[in-house]
């Protein structure tokens, strides 16, 4: 029998901030953990008075921005480029739309691992069937290799460039199988090390598009235009086409997945609300800020060929490359159709109007948008196997598979056709993405809105 004594002890015990009606989801004990998670980042502590502390916010940064790269991969980029090169300007609203509509889409899922310390995947393996639960799990990894051939099509066509050609489309294909293994290596030296990394890949990628922004110089009055009044005339289905494109290549089903475990990361006392509400908060202006950077470097790609190769025609780019002595001249018919340009001809078409300057450093940007997107596939695939099927692959022996699967449709295009077929397929997949995104939509829409899962944190009407 409780005295009184033990009573106020175990008051005592409890959290000031820990209300009594606050009871968290305990996940489940046989839970896998991933290599990710051998870490955790501590939290420092404070008083509790302020409202907001750099420190923490410091302590927290690193998912958010390892999911951002999602949004600058090589699809992306493609994406971009066409954009601006079809649609002038205007389109840049869809993104910016695209952009927001994401990071609510991110913030739920960071709340959903926050508050019930489970990933997506593995929620869907508690609450859903075994036919809806082996369905879901196809469809993201049908996603997860999807994003792996644009990955590996992106890595392939920048080192062709960066080498003038002496490096084939099918080695470059071959030697994103070797870059894999390299980075899965690199998360042995530490968690916030790799965070780092990929922090330093997002550089180079503002860097390098950002200085073909300022080297084209497109009309600012333009650009905000684009960007802040929802219009589009004049457009025709070519423009209806790349807003779709914009849409799927933007908000990626496998990724929504993807951050809602790496928040896992954080050193977060789940018993305590005061801690939850607060990583929750950090969480979502982490999100904010990597997720503002992506949209501005896809806006400095969307932008510079919105400014100098929208209404083009393949006579007069032809001809510019002709002049410049570019040995890509033979890319551009000598016609009046419109300019349609990709990942290989954009790079093509920067030298020849802004010198091979302009050529090599879009190169740079597009190999490290290939190579960042290596973890974040390789993690997502990681993830969804472990938590849809409690299966705990290698690291090694799930990449091997995924990007066995990514390569060889990839190889195949890329030792039989030309790099015109190599980057169409890009369109296709960013189709493909966005047809898969229903299937990460509802079960995110469904479980945080789940009061008997979420607690005080489900969402509102």
């Amino acid at each position: 029998m409780k005295t009184e004594r033990d009573e106020d002890a175990a008051q005592e015990e409890r959290s000031p901030q820990e209300p009594d009606f606050y009871s968290p989801v305990s996940p489940d004990p046989q839970e896998p953990v991933s290599t990710y998670f051998e870490e955790k980042v501590p939290i420092p502590d404070d008083d509790g008075t302020k409202l907001f502390s750099f420190r923490k916010l410091w302590a927290f940064t690193g998912p958010g921005f390892l999911m951002s790269i999602a949004y600058l991969d090589p699809g992306n980029i493609e994406s971009d480029l066409q954009s601006g090169a079809i649609a002038g300007f205007k389109l840049l609203w869809v993104l910016l739309v695209s952009t927001i509509i994401g990071l609510l889409l991110q913030r739920l899922a960071a709340r959903l691992g926050v508050v019930t310390g489970m990933h997506l995947a593995e929620v869907c393996h508690r609450h859903y069937p075994m036919v809806p639960r082996i369905i879901l799990w196809l469809m993201v990894e049908l996603a997860i290799i999807g994003s792996d051939m644009q990955e590996v099509i992106g890595c392939a066509i920048a080192l062709n460039l960066l080498s003038v050609g002496r490096i084939p489309l099918w080695a470059g294909v071959l030697i994103t199988i070797i870059d894999t293994f390299v980075f899965l290596f690199l998360d042995k030296y530490g968690l916030r090390k790799l965070e780092a990394f990929f922090g330093f890949l997002i550089t180079i990628m503002a860097l390098s598009f950002g200085y073909e922004y300022v080297r084209v110089a497109p009309d600012q009055a333009a650009v905000l235009k684009g960007m802040f009044v929802p219009y589009c005339s004049g457009c025709g289905p070519a423009q209806l086409e790349q807003a779709v494109g914009i849409v799927g290549a933007v908000i990626m089903p496998h990724n929504i997945y993807l951050h809602s475990a790496l928040v896992k990361s954080r050193d977060i006392n789940r018993a305590n609300k005061k801690e939850v509400k607060e990583a929750n908060k950090y969480y979502f202006i982490e999100s904010s800020i990597a997720l503002f950077i992506s949209f501005l470097i896809n806006v400095f790609v969307v932008a510079v060929f919105a400014e100098a190769f929208y209404g083009k025609t393949n006579m007069e780019v032809g001809q510019k490359c002709n002049e410049t002595g570019s040995p890509h001249s033979k890319l551009f018919p000598a016609n009046n159709e419109t300019l349609e340009v990709d990942i290989y001809k954009g790079g093509v078409v920067l030298g020849c109007f802004f010198g091979p300057a302009a050529l090599y450093i879009w190169a740079i940007g597009i190999l490290a948008a290939g190579q960042s997107s290596t973890m974040t596939g390789t993690y997502s695939g990681q993830f969804v196997m472990e938590g849809f099927l409690n299966l705990r692959w290698s690291r090694f022996a799930r990449v091997l598979l995924t990007r066995s699967i990514a390569i060889f449709p990839t190889l195949l295009v890329a030792v039989f056709e030309d790099v015109q077929h190599l980057t169409g397929m890009n369109d296709f997949l960013n189709v493909l993405q966005s047809m898969q995104l229903p299937f990460a939509l509802i079960p995110i829409l469904t479980f945080t809105s789940l009061t008997s899962l979420m607690n005080d944190f489900a969402n509102g009407l």
